[in-house]
């Protein structure tokens, strides 16, 4: 199986602590879908498997027309082979959807809607400068959750002055809608973004570590008490209803991206689209696709599938490492978890599987990369 995502590089304002790529001119949005369009088309021979996830990301894709969101749709199905009842998500901020948006999309082919609440707090969101408020964050997804049975959200935690009881009341009030998954990240201060800028003036409090570990840990415990599984590193969800798509990401599965700055990984390579909207939309009037490709060794892909393993419930399969990658590489993995296993940050169960315990969730990604080979 594989999986397109689709990149929509507009917003109506940039969050201040963004890196993403993208516009907040619309002025070319009709161009850029006939760009996009295009790429489905002239990619069509890249991905060899059945789509079983088309994903809208970017961006804010939400400020696409439904008409514009299926005109996309059916060129992916008209150039692909597609499952039958592939998962289709949407992101979307909640300003944008409004009771007839909603109604619109939930005939539309989209069938997951994941949704930028960030938080429930005025305060949080005039901070972060986000374009919507609490009132709408609520009112939308009571209106979603009538609608689309799917439903993700987008919080953040970490942020400066955000007690240990506001992070639990945003929590509690996901848990009163009745959403089936929720990702969380920690707010993180992203070089040449507006809020390294006013970190660095000093008109913003820095972000605190241990702030964002209090809050992990406050997460982490919330939603197992109400029946989610942590399956990877940010995203909880209720039985049956984990992210198919980012699974695909974390399992090494074939993925197409389109779009500008959109990433593209076929098991060897990767690449990624130009980052600039003129450029993209020009080469691809030229029938070129702007993109850049990495070739990946073998140890680069050794150290991928370290990274996604840790950062999910099913760990490193130790045994498919040493099938793909040799008794070589499994031998230096084991050797170099052996610390972190001492320490009760790592487990290895039933010699197959190598994963975090809880001890070491928050600290997946720094492990993983202490675990890499390099040479």
């Amino acid at each position: 199986m594989s999986s397109i995502y689709i990149h929509i590089p507009f917003c109506k304002q940039a969050c201040y602590y963004c890196d993403f790529h993208f516009s907040t001119s619309l002025q070319r949005k009709k161009e850029m879908i006939q760009a996009l369009v295009k790429e489905i088309v002239l990619r069509k021979d890249e991905l060899k498997n059945e789509v079983e996830t088309i994903y809208f990301g970017g961006g804010t894709p939400s400020l696409l027309t439904t008409d514009e969101l299926s005109i996309l749709i059916h060129t992916i199905y008209n150039n692909y082979s597609v499952v039958k009842n592939p998962e289709i998500t949407l992101e979307a901020n909640p300003d944008d959807l409004s009771f007839e948006i909603i109604q619109q999309l939930a005939v539309s082919p989209i069938n997951r809607l994941s949704i930028g609440i960030q938080s429930f707090f005025d305060e949080d969101l005039q901070m972060m400068n986000r374009s919507h408020n609490a009132e709408q964050a609520k009112k939308c997804l009571k209106e979603a959750s009538y609608h689309f049975d799917n439903i993700t959200i987008d919080l953040i935690y970490g942020i400066p002055n955000m007690s240990n009881e506001r992070w639990k009341e945003n929590l509690q009030i996901a848990f009163d809608f009745g959403i089936h998954h929720i990702s969380s990240y920690a707010l993180t201060v992203e070089p040449k973004t507006a809020l390294a800028n006013f970190i660095k003036r000093g008109k913003y409090p820095n972000v605190s570590e241990d702030l964002a570990l209090e809050h992990f840990n406050i997460l982490v415990s919330e939603t197992e008490n109400n029946g989610f599984v942590h399956y990877e590193i940010s995203n909880f969800g209720k039985p049956d209803y984990f992210s198919k798509h980012n699974t695909a990401y974390w399992l090494n599965k074939m993925y197409l991206g389109i779009g500008p700055s959109a990433h593209s990984f076929n098991g060897n390579q990767r690449s990624w689209n130009i980052s600039n909207n003129v450029k993209y939309i020009k080469a691809i009037n030229d029938n070129k696709i702007p993109n850049e490709i990495e070739y990946l060794s073998k140890k680069d892909r050794f150290n991928e599938a370290v990274m996604t393993g840790l950062r999910t419930i099913w760990g490193i399969n130790l045994q498919k490492i040493e099938k793909v990658y040799g008794t070589i590489y499994k031998t230096e993995l084991l050797k170099n978890a052996e610390k972190y296993i001492q320490k009760g940050i790592l487990i290895v169960i039933n010699n197959k599987l190598l994963k975090t315990t809880q001890k070491g969730k928050f600290l997946a990604d720094g492990i993983a990369s202490d675990l890499f080979i390099l040479d």
